[in-house]
């Protein structure tokens, strides 16, 4: 450090720095000698009258001084020294006398003649100054105890923002000092001198102290303080002032030094300054006088003075004339948020400039409509809101954002804090609440509930918030207390809504379970509602059996038990839920009725348990229903607790449902004993087993009924969970049929309360439960025809398909293990077709992956149906795609044939368009290994064969060979299946790994095909080739059961570029033998497994899986069959057909196999999927076809559907009323309800509530109200009733015989005319009814705001019968309609988008306000403004206008659109080009901008979609550009704010901060397309490139600043 102050210090101590100074001290009137002990007897008044008298006369500044000043040129032995010394003397000398108005007009004159003429630098100077006044300032507010400390002026910079930082120095010499910088730091420890590297003089002796302290006007003791009690209120208001005085003078020297050209680092460093006075413009010092009381200072005059000087500085920085700092810093700073405005009309003009453009970008940074953009939950796909650089959070546990809250510039927000911040009836507070309610009446999945709730607070342990939360407990408790109070009002209209309770229960369960909800917390808020209420509205034990469900989770156990005094309270409280019914009709009793009847016993009972001393709250009639219990279960168990289940009337229904509720153990005893009733029985030995261990099996019973299960308590239902799967699993017997659909059912009922994830949860209570003989296969066997949809509703899927691939990679190479092979890879193939999202096979993505060669091939189909009728959701999924597919296909030779291919998405046919086909070389291979592998077939299948040597093949035989047995039997075979030794080959395959039998039916395929060419050569007959194969084929798969028909059928379809190979799979579909099993297995089964209440039969092993898949195996099946292998092949099929454009074929495959399809878990998808992949190329016939695979009866189809698919003219479009009842179904079925208020809250204040009227409820609950809510089992496929809505919605309109384009006009134009359809022809809202939108700002009539001349045709629809249907007022529905038509394109295959950007831009471009070329810019400003209102705004003064309503319904599409089809939404600008007007770049501008903040993690899309934005803006501002009106630069101000923002957000990465940096490339791209624009509004834009000399985000940014160095 010594070394580095070498330089600094020669300057200091210049010999010739003296003149400077006292040239200076004789141009400034000071004199040379004072004593340093008078100041010690001045009084503080004088020493102010002192600081602002003047000192005499000072000479005229002519230029005398300059001259005087040129004479010192000589004393320094260059120019550098001289500007560095002079520099350092100046800021001295402008600290010390900024107070003395004529020494600081004489040093003002000096500096801007010293610059002018180059002996000073202004960039340099500057930065000097603004340095050296802040630590001046630092030093100003030191309190020295003992040694008093003068005022310094030290002049520090930082090396990184100055070139020359270690030239500069503090100025120490005989006239002028400095106090030595280790006497400050001792001082005041806190002090930021000796970190700023600070250099000082050596100590001096006291004379040279004295000489030098006389220069000052200001003394050192009028500046310093004695001791704790010398700190005066005097000595603040000179401290005060002498700051106020020099921040002052400073900014009157940089206004000196702005008329110069300046860097842009310089203009950067003195605005941050000044941002940084005028924020903290109100510190004060606290006085501490003798008394305790304290004395704030209040700010004097200079200070105003100051304020108002420093203003003009900001103003003129930001000045577009010369645009020397962008007006977006000022939006993007603090000032705005001053926490202390002053009382001042120039400050309260600056701050309310900023919020007008701020509020500009704001607007340009949301969509329209944003508050009412909610998540449905109506697909299988969360498309979140934030991204995990924005949250902070780790990848492992990434929270899902439903929505988020917009930032004070628009910018999406979230946090556990910030929802806690959330006022509660704010809009942000009633959208948060109105996704919670719309979640709790529709269940989404509990994957969703697990990514966006948080812990209660009294349940969790102090920790750091979350980042990346939405909701506060607060929000969480309130909307459960919301619907419980719905439910109990449905109920009290006598609909029928026992289901709606059960659903609810089990996710509030859940909640309570995982410590989401505050039980005292609940319970406080409940009872306050219903107090405040309707007492009426308690007339049922609903809410105490609700209760009940959840008084014994271990949480609110331990509540209710913590602290006695509460326990009363909250019992209390409980017990006055309770509503006993007197007039119950014993003659008519439901189970329902009962339960509800004695529910309030049991949980009175139950709480008593936990406190003695509550029992005189306990009424005698509780007690005589828990004795009736009791005495109940005495006469029907008669002490054996066993029950017939078969036999219960609905009050021993009942009855058992209660006694769940008190003696769960008891009943879960009676469960099990009733399961076990039948006995064991052992298992036969057969022909292939070898004799082992006795094997005891469960006898058959009846299971237990979805009806009685749904009523037991879900605590009972866990526990009998628990029980059966120790029986089931880990038991010593195996289970029958019954007892392991009863433990389906319970995971069924419950899906929230009782999943388990089944590999890790038995795998935890047994290491060894994949060991045990037939365990895991008969957990794969439940898993892949039974809990395949639960595990996709949950989220579980990819976590499932992980835990079977482990299972696959173990055991594909194992000798034998075929069964439990084939089992598991069945499964993993359902598991991948279910996916319709992205996955990763492996974390790393690194290395091959551990699927077989036939999952591999299945992945990619896959993935092929996902990207294209659902795109790929997220930025990360499109950076995983390359990778992903390396490794599908690292170990992979297939390759797909062109006819596949061009079905294919773009991404995936990219990728496999360039690989080679090596085919050829596989059969070359097999030429060359022919002769060894046949003989070696010849031995071991010739029909005398020695037995003996099954085992010589098996163990010396080559593996590349042994790939070959089935083609070289198929060779020898010459379709005479009977000339060889089928014995020896059933032998050889079954002791073949799987993975090698897999390889063999693959060859085979290939060397069959390859044959029956060369034997065509030879002119043979196709048809006998054909027929030998289909015999061969038959003798392998049926007569002898020797391979897998399901793997074959794959390695067929495969090679669909093989004009032989789909009829041979045609024709051993259509064989007998097969379409005999496929009748046996429907036939014995039910696809509604879950309403199947018989005895089940269980087909003996070898019948149900073939000699192969059997073999030594003795495990029974519960519910595999090879019928029901072939399930998620026979979609795959189809596939290839309509491929190879064979939809005849195709239509009479489903047609033969519809009954089997009817199993299919996830058939309702696969309609979806197959009318989206295949839009376009389908004929009508096979359309029908394909929706025959559904159960029609059981599909939310609208009435009209039916007769416009059976209409015998292909071209017709359904009239608009149809689309019109579409959207209105999504509407009242789909979009979340807008009831802002608790419908019980009558008191409460309904202003501002967008909300469903409360009267309205019932009449719009679902498209079949009367059915009520549906349990996850009976929408199992695709999951809730808000997805089946929905994609029955997409079904329709992909069936329809009309073209996209006709589908898209219709929809559009229903959206362009909604609010005056409804509103005009429906007179607006009733009398005495309030819309409860929010109030418009807008008063414009309709006539003047219309959007067309002509008025469109309304007759579509009965305006009033059609917001009757709806429940909403004519305002709401038509917002929401545009909503629903939003949601529902998204769900629509490309084709649709285009067709949507289409007809967009031919409405916007024909709209006659914007073609009339006599309109003036002022009109059409004022126009585009009332264009783009919010429709929910516009729709209350019946201003809505076709281009806020196509606006509207853009941001509605674009908000459910995945990311990868954000990249076609540029065509709509496209479309909209060449742009004419300023009109028509805002409209441009106010479509896409709002996507630019969810492309800020794309970084390739956004580039394009902010060049897009450029070269809109070149078209009306562009160098060559001749709009019809012309344009200033300064009417887009908002435009360009607006683009400075969306860099900045890329550039953070998120929300911008202070600190934030625009990317490189960024500026790069700006500077690029820059050019094309005029110059002026290219200078309102030079901030954004890369030139380091114009642009002080070049200037300043780290990259650009290290390349320059």
């Amino acid at each position: 450090m010594e070394v580095n102050q070498r330089p600094a210090r020669a300057i200091q101590l210049h010999p010739s720095r003296a003149a400077v100074v006292d040239l200076f001290n004789l141009y400034l009137g000071r004199s040379t000698r004072q004593r340093l002990d008078d100041a010690s007897r001045e009084t503080p008044t004088k020493l102010q009258k002192r600081i602002i008298a003047p000192h005499g006369e000072l000479p005229r500044r002519d230029e005398q001084f300059i001259l005087d000043f040129e004479q010192l040129q000589g004393q320094f032995s260059d120019l550098e020294q001289l500007r560095t010394t002079t520099e350092a003397v100046l800021i001295s000398f402008i600290v010390q006398c900024s107070s003395h108005a004529p020494q600081s007009e004489f040093l003002l004159f000096a500096i801007r003649s010293l610059c002018s003429r180059g002996y000073l630098k202004w960039d340099t100077f500057l930065l000097s100054l603004l340095s050296a006044v802040s630590s001046a300032e630092a030093t100003f507010g030191q309190v020295a105890p003992t040694t008093p400390v003068g005022l310094s002026s030290p002049l520090i910079i930082s090396s990184s923002s100055m070139p020359n930082a270690s030239n500069l120095h503090v100025s120490s010499s005989s006239n002028i000092t400095m106090s030595n910088a280790s006497n400050i730091h001792a001082s005041n420890p806190a002090s930021p001198l000796p970190t700023m590297h600070v250099v000082s003089s050596p100590a001096q002796s006291t004379t040279d102290q004295s000489a030098g302290t006389t220069l000052s006007p200001i003394k050192p003791s009028e500046l310093s303080v004695s001791g704790h009690h010398g700190m005066t209120r005097s000595s603040h208001i000179v401290k005060g002032n002498a700051i106020g005085s020099l921040r002052q003078f400073s900014c009157r020297i940089i206004l000196a030094g702005l008329d110069f050209s300046l860097k842009p680092i310089t203009h950067a460093e003195v605005f941050t300054h000044m941002l940084n006075w005028l924020v903290n413009w109100d510190q004060r010092s606290v006085v501490s006088e003798e008394s305790d009381n304290k004395k704030t200072w209040k700010p004097e005059r200079p200070l105003h003075e100051w304020r108002h000087t420093c203003l003009d500085v900001v103003w003129v920085l930001v000045d577009e004339d010369k645009c020397r700092i962008p007006f977006y810093e000022l939006i993007r700073s603090s000032l705005q948020f001053m926490d202390n405005i002053p009382d001042d009309e120039a400050m309260f003009s600056i701050i309310l400039e900023i919020h007008r453009r701020r509020d500009m970008v704001a607007m340009h940074m949301q969509m329209l409509d944003q508050h009412l953009h909610c998540p449905t939950f109506a697909t299988h796909r969360f498309l979140t809101q934030s991204y995990p650089s924005l949250t902070g959070e780790s990848l492992a546990n990434v929270r899902y954002s439903p929505i988020t809250y917009p930032g004070v510039l628009g910018e999406p927000l979230h946090g556990e804090d910030l929802a806690a911040s959330i006022p509660k009836g704010s809009l942000d507070w009633e959208r948060a609440l109105r996704c919670l309610r719309h979640a709790l009446r529709t269940t989404p999945s509990p994957d969703w509930w697990r990514r966006v709730l948080l812990v209660a607070p009294c349940y969790k342990p102090p920790q750091t918030s979350t980042p990346g939360a939405v909701f506060s407990p607060e929000m969480i408790c309130e909307a459960v207390v919301d619907r419980t109070i719905e439910l109990l009002k449905i109920t009290n209209s006598e609909t029928q809504c026992w289901q709606e309770w059960l659903i609810f229960a089990d996710i509030f369960f859940f909640l309570m379970k995982n410590g989401c909800i505050d039980f005292l917390d609940f319970i406080n808020k409940l009872t306050s509602r219903i107090t405040r209420g309707d007492q009426q509205i308690l007339r049922s034990n609903h809410v105490t059996w609700l209760l009940a469900q959840i008084i014994r989770i271990e949480l609110v156990m331990n509540t209710l038990s913590s602290d006695p005094k509460k326990l009363v309270e909250t019992t209390k409280k409980i017990i006055s839920f309770h509503k006993e019914d007197k007039n119950i009709d014993p003659s008519n009793v439901s189970p329902q009725a009962i339960l509800l009847d004695f529910i309030s016993s049991s949980q009175t009972v139950r709480i008593w348990s936990f406190n003695t001393s509550i029992r005189e709250y306990i009424n005698n009639d509780q007690l005589q229903k828990g004795k009736q219990i009791d005495e109940w279960w005495r006469q029907v168990t008669k002490g054996e607790r066993t029950l017939d289940f078969m036999s219960l009337d609905d009050r021993s229904m009942g009855m058992f449902w209660v006694l769940s509720f008190t003696m769960d153990q008891q009943t879960c005893e009676a469960v099990m004993n009733w399961l076990s009733s039948a006995g064991v029985t052992e298992i036969l030995q057969g022909p292939n087993m070898q004799p082992n261990d006795r094997m005891m099996m469960m006898r058959e019973t009846y299971p237990l009924s979805m009806t009685l299960l749904s009523g037991l308590s879900i605590n009972l239902c866990s526990k009998l969970a628990f029980q059966l799967e120790e029986a089931i699993f880990l038991g010593q017997a195996i289970p029958s049929i019954a007892m392991v659909e009863t433990y389906v059912r319970l995971l069924l009922i419950a899906p929230h309360s009782l999943f388990r994830p089944h590999f890790t949860n038995l795998t935890q209570r047994s290491s060894s439960f994949l060991n045990k003989p037939g365990m895991s296969i008969l957990l794969l066997e439940i898993l892949n025809y039974r809990l395949l949809p639960l595990y996709r509703y949950y989220g579980k899927s990819k976590a499932l398909m992980n835990d079977v691939t482990k299972i696959i990679s173990t055991i594909k190479g194992k000798r034998g293990e075929h069964r439990h092979f084939r089992l598991a890879e069945n499964l993993c193939m359902n598991l991948i077709l279910s996916i319709r999202d992205f996955f990763v096979v492996k974390k790393e993505l690194k290395g091959p992956t551990d699927f077989t060669e036939t999952i591999n091939r299945i992945t990619i189909i896959s993935l092929a149906i996902t990207i294209k009728t659902r795109g790929v959701a997220e930025v990360e999924h499109m950076l995983y795609l390359q990778p992903l597919l390396e490794q599908i296909m690292a170990t992979s030779q297939h390759t797909w044939s062109q006819k596949t291919m061009r079905y294919f998405p773009t991404l995936i046919r990219d990728f496999l368009i360039g690989r080679i086909d090596k085919r050829g070389q596989a059969i070359q291979a097999w030429q060359q290994a022919e002769t060894t592998v046949l003989n070696q077939c010849t031995q071991l299948l010739s029909p005398s064969a020695d037995p003996t040597y099954v085992m010589t093949y098996l163990n010396h035989s080559f593996p590349q060979h042994r790939q070959y047995l089935c083609a070289g039997a198929w060779m020898l075979m010459n379709g005479l299946p009977e000339s060889i030794n089928s014995t020896n080959l059933g032998r050889v395959l079954r002791e073949l790994s799987p993975e090698e039998v897999t390889s063999n039916i693959y060859t085979m395929v290939d060397v069959l095909l390859h044959q029956i060419q060369i034997e065509l050569q030879r002119g043979l007959p196709a048809q006998d080739l054909l027929s030998k194969a289909i015999s061969n084929f038959s003798f392998f798969i049926w007569s002898l059961e020797l391979l897998p028909l399901d793997i074959i059928v794959l390695a067929l379809i495969d090679r669909d570029d093989d004009p032989y190979a789909l009829r041979i799979v045609i024709s051993l579909l259509d064989k007998p033998e097969l379409q005999q099993r496929i009748r046996m297995y429907c036939t014995s089964r039910s696809p509604e497994h879950w309403a199947h209440n018989q005895l089940s039969k269980r087909v003996e092993l070898q019948k149900a899986l073939g000699n192969h898949l059997s073999w030594k195996d003795r495990y029974p099946t519960f519910f595999d069959d090879i019928a029901a292998r072939l399930i998620p092949v026979i979609p795959l099929v189809v596939y290839r057909l309509i491929e190879n454009d064979a939809t005849d074929i195709a239509d009479r495959v489903l047609n033969s196999y519809t009954q089997l399809m009817a199993f299919h878990p996830l058939r309702f998808s696969f309609v979806r999927d197959t009318l989206a992949y295949f839009y376009g190329h389908l004929p009508n016939k096979l359309i029908l076809r394909i929706l025959k695979v559904l159960d029609l009866t059981k599909i939310p189809f609208s009435e009209s559907f039916p007769q416009y698919m059976a209409s015998p003219n292909s071209s017709v479009c359904p009239p608009q009323e149809y689309f019109a009842n579409l959207l209105l179904g999504l509407v009242n079925n789909v979009i979340p309800s807008l009831n802002s208020k608790s419908k019980s809250d009558s008191s409460g204040d309904s202003s501002g509530n967008f909300g469903r009227a409360t009267l309205n409820r019932t009449q719009a609950t679902s498209i079949s109200s009367s059915d009520g809510q549906k349990a996850f089992y009976e929408n199992q496929d695709p999951g809730t009733y808000t997805q089946l809505v929905l994609e029955t919605a997409a079904i329709e309109i992909l069936s329809l015989p009309a073209s996209a384009s006709q589908v898209v006009a219709s929809l559009v134009q229903i959206i362009v005319h909604i609010q005056p359809t409804l509103i005009q022809s429906g007179s607006g809202i009733s009398h005495g009814q309030t819309s409860g939108l929010p109030t418009s700002p807008s008063a414009g009539s309709t006539e003047s705001m219309n959007t067309s001349r002509s008025t469109s045709s309304t007759s579509w629809v009965n305006a009033n019968s059609f917001v009757s249907k709806s429940g909403y007022s004519c305002q709401q529905l038509s917002c929401l309609m545009i909503q629903a038509c939003g949601l529902l394109l998204a769900q629509l295959p490309p084709e649709f988008h285009l067709q949507l950007y289409s007809e967009a831009a031919r409405i916007i471009k024909d709209c006659w306000w914007l073609v009339d070329g006599k309109r003036s810019l002022d009109e059409l400003e004022s126009a585009v403004g009332y264009a783009l209102l919010d429709s929910t705004w516009a729709s209350q003064d019946n201003t809505s206008t076709a281009i806020g309503n196509i606006v509207s319904l853009l941001h509605a599409f674009f908000s459910n659109l995945p990311h990868e089809w954000l990249e076609s939404t540029h065509t709509i600008i496209k479309h909209l080009r060449p742009v004419s007007s300023v009109a028509m770049v805002r409209i441009a501008f106010r479509i896409m901008s709002p996507l630019l903040p969810r492309l800020a993690f794309a970084r390739p899309l956004f580039m394009k979609t902010l060049a897009l934005l450029f070269n809109v803006m070149a078209d009306v501002f562009g160098k060559n550009s001749q709009p019809a009106v012309s344009a200033e630069a300064s009417d887009i101000r908002d435009l360009i704010d607006f683009l400075h923002h969306a860099v900045m957000y890329e550039g953070q990465g998120g929300p911008v901060q202070n600190h934030s940096k625009p990317k490189v490339e960024i500026l790069t791209l700006c500077g690029k397309v820059m050019g094309l624009l005029r110059p002026d509004v290219q200078h309102l834009l030079s901030h954004l490139k890369i030139d380091q000399t114009s642009s002080i985000y070049a200037a300043t940014h780290p990259k650009l600043t290290q390349n320059s160095a």
